[in-house]
C-alpha cells in the first residue's frame, strides 16, 4: 500500500466582487488530481508557474483546505479530520518552503526557532533540547555557532538548510519540498539537493518534490507528475523520461531544457500562445490552445488520464 494516496483533489478559490462582495467566480487552481507516493520514493511535480503545484502541496499537508477529494496517509483518511485529530499526522508530514527567508521568523535565532518546534510537540525532554538542536544544526551541515544567529545573518543556501532542519526536527516520515532550490544559485542548488538526497537515504524519508525545473526533477526524483492548468497531463518514471514521454506538453518541456552537449545544435521548443486563465477554464483539453498536434476532438472533449504501460499515465487523445 502506498504511503500517500490522493484521489480527485480539487481546490477552487472564490473571487468576490460587486456591491455586496458576493462570489462572482472561482479560480480553478487544482482540478481533480489523483496520484500516489510509495514509501521511500521521491515523486516530482513539475509544470509552469501558476499550474497549481504549490497549491497542491499545501492542500496535501492541509495548510490550505481543499474544496473536494480525499487523501489517505498510511491508510488513514486525513481530509475528514479536525485540527486536534490532525496533530499526530503533523509530526509525520512536514514541508520545506520555496522562500527560506519569509518562512523563518526574523526575530528568533536558529536555536529559538528549533526550540519552539521541539517544545510545542514535546519531541524530546526539556533537558535534552539543546543537545537535539545542536544535532539538527550539524545534520544539515551548519557550524555550531549558527545556533545564536538570526536568519538575516545567513546566505540563501544556509537559510534553506535551517528550513530543512526545522522540518527534520519532528522526525517526519514524509516531506513536501515546495521548490526548495528555485531561489538559490546553481552551485548552491546542487549542495542543497545533495544534502536532501543524503538525508532521504539516511532517514528513510518519502518526498513530494515540487519544481518548475525538469532537469532538477529528472536528477532528483523517481517518478514525475506533469501538471498543466491544474490538471495532471502525464505521469511516468524519471529514468524513462526522455525515451517514453508521450504528451505534447511534456515533450515541449523537455525540448525547452538546455542540453549538456555544446555540439548538440537541436532547436529549442517554444510553445505559442498563452496559458488559459484558471478563472475561465477552456472547454476540452486545457492544452489544446497551445498544442502543436491538436485535433478538433481535443477542443470539445476532456481527454481522460489513462494508464498506457508500466504505470505511465497520459491524458491525450493524439497519443492513442
Amino acid at each position: 500500500m502506498a504511503l500517500l494516496e490522493v484521489h480527485d483533489l480539487v481546490k477552487h478559490f472564490p473571487v468576490r466582487g460587486g456591491l455586496l462582495n458576493r462570489v462572482v467566480g472561482r479560480v480553478h487552481a487544482v482540478n481533480g488530481v489523483s496520484f500516489s507516493v510509495e514509501r521511500g520514493d521521491i515523486l516530482g511535480i513539475v509544470g509552469e508557474s501558476g499550474c497549481g503545484k504549490s497549491t497542491l502541496g499545501k492542500c496535501v499537508i492541509r495548510l490550505i483546505e481543499p474544496t473536494g477529494g480525499s487523501l489517505t496517509y498510511d491508510g488513514e483518511e486525513l481530509f475528514d479530520l479536525r485540527h486536534d485529530e490532525l496533530m499526530p499526522f503533523r509530526r509525520k508530514m512536514q514541508i520545506i518552503f520555496q522562500d527560506p527567508y519569509s518562512s523563518l521568523n526574523p526575530r528568533l535565532t536558529v536555536k529559538a526557532l528549533l526550540k519552539e518546534v521541539l517544545a510545542f510537540h514535546r519531541i524530546v525532554p526539556r533537558e535534552d533540547l539543546d543537545a537535539r538542536i545542536m544535532e539538527l544544526i550539524a545534520q544539515v551541515g551548519l557550524r555550531p555557532e549558527a545556533a545564536d544567529k538570526f536568519p538575516h545573518e545567513f546566505s540563501g543556501g544556509q537559510r534553506q538548510r535551517i528550513g530543512i532542519a526545522r522540518a527534520l526536527a519532528l522526525e517526519p516520515e514524509f516531506i513536501i519540498a515546495d521548490e526548495p532550490v528555485s531561489a538559490l544559485d546553481v552551485s548552491i542548488q546542487a549542495q542543497v539537493l545533495n544534502l536532501m538526497m543524503d538525508l532521504k537515504r539516511d532517514l528513510g524519508l518519502t518526498l513530494l518534490f515540487i519544481s518548475h525545473d525538469l532537469k532538477v526533477i529528472e536528477h532528483f526524483c523517481d517518478c514525475v507528475v506533469v501538471m498543466y492548468l491544474g490538471f495532471i497531463v502525464e505521469e511516468l518514471s524519471c529514468d524513462e523520461l526522455h525515451e517514453r514521454a508521450l504528451h505534447p506538453y511534456t515533450k515541449a518541456l523537455l525540448g525547452a531544457n538546455p542540453v549538456n552537449d555544446p555540439d548538440d545544435a537541436r532547436d529549442l521548443t517554444v510553445l505559442q500562445g498563452d496559458v488559459p486563465s484558471p478563472y475561465d477554464l477552456p472547454k476540452g483539453c486545457p492544452f489544446a490552445s497551445r498544442c502543436p498536434v491538436v485535433e478538433d476532438r481535443c477542443r470539445e472533449e476532456m481527454p481522460p488520464l489513462e494508464e498506457k504501460k508500466d504505470g505511465q499515465r497520459v491524458a491525450c487523445f493524439v497519443v492513442e
